[in-house]
């Protein structure tokens, strides 16, 4: 995650309630069907491939991990707009994107809305892991694509550090890494308001020794993480750790209209001052965790 045809309406709320199974015969075949069809139908207006049904089978897993592994405490929901076009502003960090996950996850429980994402141009070297993401909401890192999905009243999620957000050493974990200014554009461009996000606890997941890049670089990814665990145990090494996290939605603020000669200047400033405010946010929460693993 990171910061055609139009997108012809927002995507719909997907509630997170796992209704039981009727068990009855013939049910299950009948629901399966009506799943099928649903996936058909949600892919077929979405301009992005979102895939409500798909998101629904993915529950029971991320609020396994939301609830019970990684124990998310959320505070400021409130400050997200319940609709509307709005931009997440978030820290990234992790090695790989759970920040993202448990993110998404947060604002359908706690706000009802469906969390659209933008991520980086090389997942598409990954067609699997591409087909994941945008069958959960994602969509290929690009202004036309952002353009799109503010327009069409959707709430999307930009990670302005970028690959360099989850890709750094443990050493300079939640020191955050600069902000990419595009961000700060969009919103100028479109008058959407800014949700300043601090998550604390995903650095400690994969504590980030290392990083692989030689080889996989030419398959399109940027790296492989190493960590006190991989590839010295293998697929075991691959399981994050099961660590406290706290995220913090802040107020929301919109960044005043701009003459367009200055456009460019002003997004560098508040992009500037966006990175503050996230850093400042991730700092207290980190202030209040007492234990790694414990909170």
């Amino acid at each position: 995650m990171s910061g055609g045809t139009g997108v012809g309406m927002a995507a719909p709320s997907i509630p997170l309630d796992i209704g039981s199974r009727d068990l009855g015969t013939g049910t299950g075949e009948t629901t399966a069907r009506e799943s099928e069809s649903e996936s058909f139908a949600a892919a077929a207006e979405d301009a992005f491939g979102l895939d409500a049904a798909f998101r629904r089978r993915m529950l029971p897993a991320v609020r396994f991990l939301f609830e019970r592994y990684w124990r998310v405490e959320v505070t400021g929901a409130r400050h997200v707009p319940p609709d509307g076009p709005a931009l997440l502003i978030a820290n990234h960090s992790g090695a790989l994107p759970f920040d993202g996950v448990m993110i998404v996850t947060a604002v359908e429980m706690f706000c009802g809305r469906t969390v659209r994402f933008l991520y980086d141009r090389f997942v598409e070297n990954i067609p699997p892991v591409a087909s994941f993401y945008r069958k959960v909401g994602g969509a290929v890192a690009s202004r036309e694509n952002a353009v799109k999905l503010l327009d069409a009243g959707e709430l999307v999620l930009i990670f302005p550090e970028g690959v360099s957000g989850v890709a750094k050493p443990f050493g300079d974990r939640y020191r955050l890494r600069p902000f990419g200014p595009g961000f700060a554009r969009l919103a100028i461009a479109t008058d959407a308001p800014i949700v300043p996000l601090a998550v604390v606890g995903a650095e400690e997941i994969y504590p980030l020794m290392g990083r692989a890049e030689g080889v996989v670089k030419r398959l399109g990814v940027p790296y492989v993480p190493i960590t006190p665990f991989f590839p010295l145990l293998g697929l075991l090494g691959t399981l994050p750790l099961p660590t406290k996290w706290f995220m913090h939605f802040g107020k929301s603020m919109r960044i005043p209209p701009t003459e367009a000669e200055g456009r460019w200047q002003r997004a560098r400033l508040e992009s500037r001052r966006m990175r503050r405010t996230v850093q400042s946010m991730v700092m207290r929460l980190r202030a209040r965790r007492r234990s790694v693993f414990f909170g």
